[in-house]
């Protein structure tokens, strides 16, 4: 009973006494100078980053803004990670007494074994560092993923952030990302098809096209050179179609159309050349013999 009271005792003077306060007083000073020096360090990154690629006009090497767009984001990702897990071992090594040896050679095996059960987890960041390396898209491109059709908004080493048009964030696996079709690296082409009655001339209707063609570059900066005329394209039931192409600054494809589209039907409706119409000619029973006797006519 006297040994226990001595330990209670004991350890009673040890909770209440200096020293222990000390020693954790100690430890929360070292682990919010840690915290604070990983916060000031990638802060300070952050800016050095922004600095670097704010003066690369100056430098011998010259990248795009879309893949500096791209490098900048990534690059804070992976200071930022590697600072806060470097701050986490001198957590664990200088404030709370951990053997970081036997704990990383722990986690060297375990991460192995786990490897082996991650095979999509190991897919994706390979496949994150060839889209990266390989420059295959970047931030800011319009692009086709995986059925997913957007602006690309961010791009890690595992996953990538596709924005849709209409506002839905898409974060795909790079592991899915085995086809991509990227609008945003070469000059778009718009292509319109316009319809024109068999009662207008094909002539006439494509001088008026070729007028309105040469305002739209004034009109569209978008636009780039002068629409061109491909010829007709179709002969269909009650009219036949004018092909009309245009190059546009990349993914400006379908806004080239659309306004294509609009001057040319207002300013052919202005000449009298109206969007034609389903039709269908009758004939009365009658009339057989004579338009059968015209028929061979004009075959023979």
């Amino acid at each position: 009973m006297d040994t226990m009271n001595e330990q209670f005792i004991s350890l009673w003077d040890y909770i209440t006494g200096p020293e222990l306060w000390l020693t954790v007083g100690t430890g929360i000073l070292r682990i919010i100078i840690i915290l604070l020096l990983a916060v000031i360090i990638v802060r300070v990154s952050k800016k050095v980053v922004n600095r670097l690629f704010v003066n690369r006009g100056r430098g011998p090497i010259r990248i795009t803004e879309r893949r500096e767009n791209t490098l900048k984001k990534l690059i804070k990702s992976v200071v930022a990670y590697v600072v806060y897990f470097i701050a986490f071992i001198m957590i664990l090594d200088n404030v709370l007494g951990f053997e970081i040896g036997p704990l990383l050679a722990g986690a060297g095996v375990a991460g192995l074994a786990i490897g082996f059960g991650a095979q999509n987890l190991v897919r994706d960041i390979i496949s994150g560092f060839f889209i990266i390396f390989e420059d295959q898209f970047s931030v800011g491109d319009y692009v086709a993923i995986a059925g997913i059709e957007g602006t690309v908004e961010e791009i890690g080493l595992r996953t990538t952030q596709v924005l849709s048009w209409t506002g839905e964030m898409n974060v795909l696996p790079n592991g899915v990302v085995t086809q991509v079709t990227n609008y945003s690296v070469h000059n778009g082409l718009s292509i319109v098809d316009i319809n024109i009655p068999y009662e207008s001339n094909v002539a006439d209707a494509e001088r008026i096209i070729n007028e309105v063609a040469a305002t739209l570059p004034e009109k569209h900066d978008f636009i780039v050179g002068v629409p061109e005329i491909i010829g007709v394209q179709n002969l269909e039931v009650s009219h036949f179609v004018i092909r009309v192409i245009a190059d546009t600054l990349p993914g400006f494809q379908w806004a080239g159309e659309r306004n294509i589209r609009r001057e040319v039907q207002d300013q052919l409706y202005k000449e009298g050349i109206e969007i034609p119409a389903p039709r269908v000619v009758m004939y009365n029973r009658d009339d057989k013999e004579t338009f059968l006797e015209q028929n061979r006519e004009r075959e023979q």
